[in-house]
């Protein structure tokens, strides 16, 4: 569910109140007006009225007086409203933007707050008046007396014998405070903003701590940009000395330690491994000499409990390298470091739970930069790949998405994927109009050119390669044959038949189609081009052995030129190619490639006929 959906019409509305001249400062407000007027918030004429502006203070006045008439007539359509600003690629263009998203998500905003008008009450009566200020006497008198500063005094006065302010802060027992005042701990602690994030910091450092992501033991923490695991985070704030990130870090004044012993946090139980018990003992010097340079007995008495909270978060690649959490270090990914050839080639096959692609390193930039992952039907960011697993409730492509076995994290770690930078000007991230949503090569030989790209599917192709053949006076939304296949099923009813049935159908309306379909899926699995060109021309001898030689340009030719009359004389051509193949190579390299291009066509033509 989007976090919006948790914040009322109300409080958006109240956050526009409050953020509409921090967001008319944006530069180059363009993007931002277009897609305003795209979701149906801005009206044209006022959209014309601004892009006639030429300085940047119009602009400015202009993108304000838009964000006022949307505060006045368009109030009850905040969640749209924020919901277009909050995209991803509006996010990337806006750092303004990213920065009102974090301020919102993480309970920084305060909601409470509300205008002047509202809370200056007129006074209707003297009495009334004076009854608010013995109220307000009487809670300043009860605060005071549970502060422990008298029971019988109403304030300090001229006459009035107090302790020294050294004297006073000698006698206050060293406690953890509370983030909230006590009787408003509830009501905060439930809320939706508290529920799944907290705001914290670290040093000079602030953050967004996620806690579903904590109690999984993964980055958990979020802040200029980048995720850290909480004792990068401590490191981070200039706290690394501490060795301790559960003290070091704070939730509005508050260590996190409180917050865990509280219940309000969650952190894995660690299981321990030989590597850490190294890594403790390493430590050991480190802790003793703390110890003797901290002062006071809540310090001391953490002892080597905080040691091994120090331990929960490996930092194998040391300060430059990345941090993960130790629960969530597999055994299987420690192995095998040294083996990663199978990781070399310019595409991986990658996997979701039960969804499966094919990531091109070319195009990969991050998470959410760089449609490099290619599924049967799209291309995909890695972001976008993992919410298409419905069963995945909170997805984390890094750790979710795995690679012959390893998730991306471990492909990172090991370099053989690069994050781009946010400074990066390469096309992927520079361009967000550039989706990347069709191949690079042509479907069918995997080759460059001048190429077709289907509207419906990431397929494209040289005219001269699709089946029928593309002659350029097709309209301007073309559909490959895969998609028309695919279309043309959806709306006719499935008749099962048999072989025999099938192979006397006549070639043509529906059935040329189907061997269209067919044709073309012979020849993209046919990776190495071995049976596509005349076998006479290119292998020395080879008519001495076989009689009738046949191949995949002889098939489309014969095809385009509606020399096949049944279905079954255009199969019987490629029964031909595959026993030639089986006769002159028998069992060798070729012989076999042969035999699976016989089972795959096998299958398909099954398949495509509902052969019974």
């Amino acid at each position: 569910m989007d976090p919006l959906d948790f914040l009322t019409n109300e409080d958006l509305l109240l956050f526009l109140r409050r953020k509409k001249t921090e967001i008319s400062c944006m530069d180059q407000p363009h993007t931002f007006l277009t897609q305003l007027r795209d979701h149906d918030l801005l009206p044209e004429e006022k959209y014309q009225k601004i892009k006639t502006m030429r300085s940047r203070e119009q602009k400015q006045r202009g993108v304000y007086d838009v964000l006022d008439w949307l505060e006045k007539n368009r109030s009850k359509c905040m969640h749209r409203f924020w919901g277009s600003l909050f995209e991803d690629h509006i996010l990337q263009l806006y750092p303004t933007l990213r920065l009102l998203r974090n301020n919102l998500m993480d309970g920084s905003f305060k909601f409470s707050e509300k205008p002047l008008d509202a809370e200056a009450l007129p006074k209707k009566e003297n009495d009334k008046g004076n009854q608010e200020k013995v109220k307000e006497k009487n809670r300043v008198r009860k605060r005071k007396t549970d502060d422990g500063s008298g029971e019988d005094s109403d304030g300090p006065g001229p006459s009035t014998a107090s302790k020294p302010a050294w004297e006073k802060k000698a006698n206050k027992k060293l406690s953890f405070s509370s983030p909230v005042k006590k009787e408003d701990t509830e009501e905060i602690w439930k809320s939706i903003i508290f529920k799944t994030q907290l705001p914290v910091t670290c040093g000079q450092q602030e953050g967004t701590l996620h806690r579903d992501k904590l109690a999984r033991g993964e980055e958990c923490i979020f802040a200029k940009g980048r995720w850290f695991t909480p004792s990068a985070f401590e490191q981070f704030g200039g706290k690394k000395s501490s060795r301790n990130w559960k003290c070091s870090i704070h939730c509005r004044k508050t260590p996190l330690k409180k917050l865990l012993e509280d219940g309000h946090l969650q952190c894995p139980q660690i299981k321990r491994s030989k590597r850490a018990c190294v890594l403790n003992n390493a430590e050991g010097s480190f802790s003793a000499s703390s110890t003797e340079s901290s002062s006071g007995d809540s310090e001391s008495s953490a002892g080597t409990e905080e040691d091994r909270d120090a331990a929960d978060f490996e930092e194998p690649g040391g300060a430059a390298g990345g941090m993960e959490f130790r629960g969530r270090v597999e055994e299987e990914e420690e192995e095998d470091m040294d083996n990663l050839s199978v990781f070399q080639a310019p595409s991986l096959p990658v996997t979701c739970v039960s969804l499966t692609g094919t990531l091109h390193k070319n195009r990969f930039a991050s998470g959410l930069r760089g449609k490099c992952i290619r599924t049967d039907e799209s291309w995909l960011t890695p972001e976008e790949f993992v919410k298409q697993e419905e069963t995945l409730t909170d997805a984390n492509w890094k750790s979710d998405i795995r690679c012959h076995g390893k998730t991306l994290s471990f492909l990172l770690k090991k370099k053989i994927l690069c994050i781009h930078s946010l400074l990066c000007g390469c096309k992927k991230c520079s361009d967000p109009e550039c989706d990347l949503r069709n191949d690079d090569v042509c479907y069918e030989c995997y080759s460059y050119g001048s190429l077709v790209c289907c509207d419906e599917c990431p397929r494209v192709f040289h005219r001269a390669c699709h089946l029928p053949a593309e002659t350029g006076d097709s309209p301007e939304q073309w559909m490959c044959t895969f998609c028309v296949l695919r279309t043309s099923q959806q709306w006719c009813d499935p008749r099962h038949m048999t072989q025999q049935e099938a192979l006397n159908l006549p070639v043509s309306s529906q059935n040329k189609l189907y061997c269209h379909y067919l044709l073309l899926y012979t020849y993209r699995e046919d990776v190495h081009r071995v049976f596509v060109k005349d076998p006479c021309r290119t292998v020395h001898g080879y008519s001495e052995f076989i009689a009738q030689p046949m191949w995949l340009d002889r098939i489309k030719l014969k095809l385009e030129g509606n020399e096949y009359k049944t279905v079954g004389e255009f199969v019987s051509d490629f029964q031909l190619i595959f026993s030639n193949c089986s006769t002159y190579n028998e069992d060798n390299e070729f012989g076999k490639m042969g035999a699976r291009l016989k089972d795959l066509f096998d299958r398909e033509f099954q398949k495509i006929f509902t052969i019974k």
